[in-house]
């Protein structure tokens, strides 16, 4: 049949449905269904017949209709922080992976650490019937979810807890790679230590500062008042702070840095200093291994694969008391952290 004698079957705008392909292919309602659902019961001829008329119009299946009557949307929302971020990059594509394996969609948005935009968003999936959700909170309080959870919508919080709700958590030891991190500079020399992070409300920011100054304590340190430095990780924050750090009679000698935004801004005003000054950064960022930085690494696409599995055996209907899952980190030596004291 050529392209106008098709259009002609159906109007513009308009989806071909079952009854279009049944008229076309001269058989019932329930032998379009049988074929559509791969269902036993149509001959070789017929089902030839029906998936030409298939063809032809160029019918979909209604996946919406058929999991609704199921009581899912086989579709899940995952909220992120910043979709720039190159840590939730392998996160999402981890979380997609499951979520396609269980033949379900992954609808993804970012609250751009605005905790009502947060909240916006995540009403705003819920609204859309999503089976479940994976959050990294941007905000501290989320009882705004109470009821969706008690309606059925399962749910994860990823990266920091969630405030005020009970629900599985998958989280990355901030704590232990921040304190791993500055006990290697200490190892290497370094007395005079410099800690630069995230906002201080983040949970993230305050687990790897307090894994920094446990390592300072353990090694006998006290930390001075201009060596620690939260707040925003834009480029010229960071670059004022990590400035000040470095200069006067007596600077520090190394610096760690709180996140990926931190290390890379870090790792500029580095190179314009004439002495060398040694380096650990949280979390891995591209062309690490080539300009020889040392990290703490974690691995997002196992946080975001662990999330999503909890997810789905809660979807599947497992009923256990909620899990808090805490993955390590591992320090990936470079060069740059092992520089000695100038």
């Amino acid at each position: 049949m050529d392209r106008t004698a098709r259009h002609s079957e159906t109007r513009y705008g308009n989806r071909p449905t079952m009854k279009d392909v049944a008229a076309r292919a001269g058989v019932g309602l329930k032998t379009v269904s049988r074929v559509v659902n791969s269902e036993p019961g149509v001959t070789p001829d017929t089902e030839r017949r029906v998936q030409e008329a298939i063809d032809a119009l160029g019918f979909r299946r209604n996946d919406s209709a058929r999991v609704l009557r199921k009581g899912r949307t086989a579709s899940i929302g995952l909220v992120l922080e910043d979709l720039a971020d190159p840590f939730y990059g392998p996160l999402s594509r981890a979380v997609e992976e499951v979520a396609r394996a269980h033949g379900a969609l992954l609808i993804n948005g970012s609250s751009a650490e605005d905790p009502e935009r947060e909240q916006e968003l995540v009403l705003a999936l819920c609204a859309r019937r999503v089976d479940g959700l994976i959050v990294i909170p941007a905000g501290d309080d989320h009882r705004y979810l109470e009821p969706e959870i008690k309606a059925g919508i399962a749910t994860v919080f990823v990266d920091r807890p969630a405030g005020h709700v009970d629900v599985d958590m998958v989280l990355s030891d901030s704590f232990g790679g921040a304190r791993e991190g500055v006990a290697h500079l200490i190892a290497h020399g370094h007395r005079r230590i410099g800690f630069i992070g995230d906002q201080p409300r983040i949970h993230t920011a305050t687990e790897r500062l307090r894994g920094y100054h446990t390592a300072m304590r353990d090694a006998g340190i006290t930390v001075e008042d201009g060596w620690v430095s939260l707040g925003s990780t834009e480029p010229e924050r960071v670059r004022a702070a990590a400035e000040e750090m470095l200069s006067g009679p007596e600077p520090v000698t190394a610096l760690f840095a709180g996140n990926n935004r931190v290390t890379v801004t870090a790792v500029r005003v580095i190179a314009e200093r004439e002495r060398p000054v040694a380096l650990v950064g949280f979390d891995d960022i591209e062309l690490a291994d080539l300009l020889g930085i040392t990290v703490i690494s974690q691995d997002a696409a196992a946080v975001g694969r662990t999330a999503a599995e909890h997810l789905f055996r809660r979807l599947d209907g497992a009923d256990h008391p909620t899990a808090r899952v805490e993955l390590p980190t591992t320090l990936i030596p470079r060069g740059s952290g092992e520089l000695p004291p100038a």
